[in-house]
């Protein structure tokens, strides 16, 4: 039998305010990741450029967790589906002793939870512990879960907001006054300027330049996630210490996937991935200098918090059995 988990009851088992526990999945993940317990083909994109989207395909197997699992997910900035969101995801998890489907689930909260725990941990591991200010560029649906990953592992008092549309600036304070985060409109170089910084836009051109940087800033490069995307100059990328997340990953649809097309930066100006820093492998913050982490997302993370809500649903009756074979 196969459990089907609606996305209304994913979000009730992870819901946004568990954020803190969800770091600690993926930290637990990032450390599998850097002892390579896993296995992680690389992600497959099917464009459709007729319809201004594209579907990824996301598969992996996770040692510790003995759970394998497929995620697929959308990108359609401009959905034309009436009331749907730009991104949507389905996940579906096998028994890798049979091969068979143990369960099916919504992955749009389950991505939007992962991502912001990925900044989370990174936040954790790369910004000073003295940090107060965080900026966030781009008040999409992601941003609420940047927000409060970053202030679970930070005491931040200064919250700035910076996004081109001054109605998306208007929900994402609303939302996170409850919360009880009390967050302004910013301008972009006054976000940029924090000891904290999140990116997640869709910008193809740098909209982050050098010469506004804080020294011993920490910067979470969270949109590009597509080849030919960029928030930050390059010149960002040369001045700090770069860890990613996943190197064939990153070097085809990150924050650096466009300089090192363009051979102006090399797998050498990478610091590490965040999986080597969890483990201990490579050094996180050693000091004042500018840190970024580049992500992309990776199909482990997905693996990790699905058999997680799996786990939980069967402990508490969540889902709905339904056979496929029979």
């Amino acid at each position: 039998m196969v459990l089907l988990i609606k996305e209304s009851e994913v979000r009730e088992i992870i819901p946004l305010a568990d954020m803190k526990k969800v770091i600690g999945i993926m930290e637990e993940t990032f450390f599998e990741h850097g002892r390579c317990a896993f296995q992680m083909p690389a992600k497959t994109y099917l464009d459709f450029p007729e319809h201004g989207g594209d579907l990824r395909i996301m598969p992996s197997y996770i040692n510790k967790f003995n759970m394998a699992g497929t995620k697929i997910v959308n990108v359609h900035p401009g959905n034309p589906a009436k009331d749907m969101p730009t991104v949507m995801a389905t996940i579906m998890l096998n028994d890798p002793a049979t091969g068979e489907p143990v369960a099916v689930m919504g992955g749009t909260h389950i991505t939007r939870m992962r991502t912001g725990a990925a900044a989370g941990l990174a936040t954790k591991l790369l910004s000073r512990k003295d940090s107060i200010s965080f900026g966030i560029v781009g008040a999409g649906g992601q941003s609420s879960f940047q927000t409060l990953a970053v202030s679970s592992v930070r005491d931040i008092s200064e919250f700035r907001v910076c996004d081109t549309n001054d109605g998306s600036v208007s929900r994402l304070i609303g939302e996170l006054a409850g919360f009880g985060i009390v967050a302004e409109k910013s301008g972009l170089q006054q976000a940029v300027y924090s000891d904290i910084l999140t990116t997640i836009t869709p910008v193809r051109e740098p909209i982050v330049k050098a010469q506004w940087l804080k020294d011993g800033m920490h910067i979470n490069a969270m949109g590009a996630d597509a080849e030919g995307k960029q928030e930050l100059e390059t010149a960002v990328l040369k001045k700090a210490k770069v860890v990613i997340d996943e190197w064939e990953q990153a070097s085809h649809a990150g924050e650096i996937n466009v300089p090192f097309k363009k051979g102006l930066i090399t797998r050498n100006d990478i610091h590490a991935t965040l999986g080597e820093i969890v483990t201990g492998k490579k050094a996180g913050r050693t000091g004042n200098e500018i840190t970024i982490f580049d992500s992309t997302g990776l199909s482990i993370q997905d693996v990790a918090l699905a058999h997680h809500v799996y786990n939980v649903a069967r402990k508490t009756g969540a889902g709905q059995e339904f056979s496929i074979f029979s």
